[in-house]
């Protein structure tokens, strides 16, 4: 797809949801399954499967990335087609843009050896890297729109709700049955 292309499709949703305010409700579905040991499989509409697993130090045979890994994956391609999109809007050239991530956590709070500490990410670091014909302050502000639009960051650091269920052998547990 070339800007042009982007920029169309994108305008054309927007002027979508201009139209129809309901139109810019959508719902997302992924849909996982445990396979053997740590390695799992997630089904995400109609592409082929996406293997998890983890490392061996984590009890898996390292056939692909594993959840936490793919946190990273999600936020940096989130931030990639960001830019992308938001470029094509705003008419600014992309030679191209490259995002490295790193994320810290601590394993004691995944094997619940110290109630202190959580068992997700302590801190997530992004470095970002656009290359563009475009001047510094036309690039800053495509900076600021994808920092501000992005959906993945926006998740990542705000507080969401979140919510499930567990049914355990054919039967939903109630709320109060789980533990808190």
């Amino acid at each position: 797809m070339s800007q042009e292309t982007v920029k169309a499709a994108l305008m054309q949703t927007i002027a979508g949801i201009q139209g129809n305010s309901g139109a810019a409700k959508v719902v997302f579905r992924a849909d996982t399954r445990l396979e053997e040991d740590v390695r799992c499989s997630a089904k995400v509409r109609d592409f082929p499967a996406i293997v998890v697993d983890e490392p061996p130090e984590l009890g898996g045979a390292d056939a692909a990335p594993n959840p936490v890994e793919l946190l990273l994956v999600a936020l940096g391609a989130c931030q990639e087609i960001m830019y992308s999109a938001y470029a094509s809007v705003m008419g600014v050239k992309l030679d191209s843009v490259k995002v490295n991530l790193r994320g810290y956590l601590d394993l004691r709070g995944l094997f619940g050896m110290d109630g202190a500490t959580p068992p997700g990410y302590q801190k997530i670091i992004f470095e970002t890297e656009v290359n563009s014909p475009a001047d510094a302050e036309t690039l800053m502000k495509l900076v600021q729109t994808v920092e501000s639009h992005c959906p993945v960051l926006d998740t990542l650091t705000r507080a969401i709700e979140v919510s499930g269920q567990v049914t355990l052998n054919g039967k939903l547990m109630e709320a109060e049955a789980l533990p808190a």
